[in-house]
């Protein structure tokens, strides 16, 4: 029953799809405006049925980090409806030219955005992705299967039957925005298996259900990374300054991949640096861990072992390292970054523009928190994930990245010979 129920909604989407592929940015704008009308009609409704995932991930006993990130409150809801606010602002990438030649034999050669077409996205936890995974999928002209984590049923489906009211009201097919209504992890393999109908799978969550997806999808994938990011602090640098974005990068919000996970500090600094921030850090509930030389600067905190230098930890744990140069910095974030987001505080220009430069990271940051790797702080509206990979996109998933080109050419009735 699963199979066919995957099939069917697969279908559902493709043929959908194929209506948005020529929608006009009104027709798109107009749907997300009654998204936006929708959800902030049903922020209360919203909120029940979310409490009720909330009190089975509790009695399930998910770790408060997981709960975290199914909470949907008041704050948050209205996130979301300002971030759909957001999208319906941007500019329509669909019909972009942007690349255009003329050939010696007079024909006209251009490059044309077009809608990706069938996404699926699979994803973990967060039930604000249901609306953001939407939104930017429908802007793009691009209709989307879902199928969320089995935390966030109750909140995933209430949202997207919010999404299909809204594709009613403005006499757009349900297909456009279809959800894969159970927790039967049989489903995923089935989703994986729809390449004649999904043009790309877009999986957002831990590691292990990333790896899993790639090993076994038969569609294309975009993988959303995970995220073990890095703030080094240089010398010379502004110590006050590297205090305070270390502390928010780590305690703003410690269960998001863009949070930071490492601390690197320079030598020449590590001494006045270190008791400080660290005292602060435990104050704020951090586990500290480190190496040898961070441990005869700060004797009590917990040694770190190998492990711990490539880690995602997604909790209130940082590992801290001292450093010897930049280099060494710029050698330990190649080694073993997820290649998400890294950051160098300094007041040295030249070595900022160095770590810019050899750092291989999506986002790459001088003087300023991680937590930045966002799109709606990019200025993308929502995000779709956030891609390490190289194809395709890296970083930060908006409206363009949701994307693909085909040519577009114009001739006078010319034929090759």
């Amino acid at each position: 029953m699963e199979e066919i129920n995957v099939l069917q909604k697969a279908q559902s989407v493709k043929r959908a799809s194929q209506v948005l592929y020529s929608a006009t940015t009104v027709q798109k704008n107009n749907l997300l405006k009654a998204i936006r009308s929708c959800l902030q009609k049903e922020i209360a409704s919203i909120i029940d049925v979310n409490k009720e995932d909330i009190a089975n991930a509790k009695s399930s006993g998910l770790s408060p980090v997981l709960i975290d990130r199914l909470l949907l409150n008041e704050k948050r809801i209205k996130q979301m409806i300002e971030g759909v606010k957001d999208v319906i602002k941007l500019d329509d990438p669909v019909g972009e030219i942007i690349g255009k030649r003329r050939r010696p034999n007079g024909l006209i050669i251009e490059q044309m955005r077009v809608p990706l077409g069938a996404v699926g996205i699979i994803y973990e936890a967060r039930p604000n992705v249901t609306i953001d995974a939407s939104v930017l999928c429908l802007k793009a002209g691009n209709a989307v299967l879902l199928r969320g984590g089995s935390e966030a049923l109750k909140t995933n489906r209430k949202l997207v039957e919010i999404v299909q009211h809204a594709l009613q009201k403005v006499g757009l097919p349900d297909g456009c925005v279809e959800f894969i209504d159970t927790t039967d992890r049989h489903a995923v393999i089935e989703m994986l298996k729809q390449d004649q109908y999904l043009d790309v799978i877009i999986p957002r969550g831990g590691q292990q259900l990333i790896s899993f997806i790639r090993e076994n999808s038969a569609v294309p994938v975009i993988a959303h990374g995970e995220g073990n990011c890095h703030v080094y602090v240089d010398s010379p640098s502004d110590l006050k300054k590297g205090e305070e974005i270390i502390f928010n990068a780590k305690v703003q919000r410690p269960s998001v991949c863009n949070a930071a996970e490492k601390l690197l500090v320079h030598e020449n600094v590590a001494a006045k640096f270190l008791p400080k921030v660290i005292d602060r850090l435990r104050t704020a509930g951090v586990e500290i861990r480190g190496d040898e030389k961070a441990r005869l600067i700060v004797a009590d905190i917990v040694p770190a072992v190998e492990s711990d230098w490539d880690k995602e930890y997604l909790d209130l744990i940082i590992a801290v390292k001292i450093v010897k140069n930049l280099d060494e910095a710029i050698s330990h974030i190649n080694q073993y970054s997820s290649h998400h987001s890294d950051a160098i505080v300094t007041t040295n220009k030249t070595h900022g523009e160095r770590f810019l430069r050899k750092v291989d990271s999506a986002a790459v940051y001088v003087n300023a928190s991680t937590r930045f790797t966002d799109g709606f702080e990019f200025g993308l509206g929502a995000e779709i994930g956030i891609s390490t990979q190289k194809l395709h996109a890296r970083g930060p998933m908006g409206l363009r990245e949701l994307t693909s080109t085909k040519f577009v050419i114009h001739g006078k009735g010319q034929i090759r010979k």
